[in-house]
């Protein structure tokens, strides 16, 4: 990784971070301007580097949300199944 990279990296996990902290969820592109101002080059690698941060983020919460639906509905169908069996059918093990 070269510095560029390295110093990029740093920069968008801090920012985050803080941003996440502060609830100002757009708090990266004030970074990036501070940046521009000096690096361009620095600018255009934290803004790639938070981009990723940000969608590994959203597919994260997508990937979860998909888990939490298929457990709820195979607890519903298990619920149906169970509720649906005669009492007598459904064996205890002792």
């Amino acid at each position: 990784m070269s510095t560029l990279d390295t110093l990029a990296a740093k920069l968008a996990e801090d920012t985050l971070k803080v941003q996440d902290a502060l609830g100002e969820d757009r708090m990266y592109m004030e970074v990036a301007q501070v940046l521009g101002a000096a690096s361009q080059s620095l600018e255009e690698a934290f803004l790639t580097e938070v981009r990723i941060r940000l969608a590994e983020r959203k597919a994260r919460d997508f990937i979860n949300s998909k888990l939490e639906t298929a457990k709820a509905a195979l607890e519903a169908k298990a619920k149906n199944f169970y509720d649906q069996r005669p009492a007598a059918a459904i064996r205890v093990p002792l």
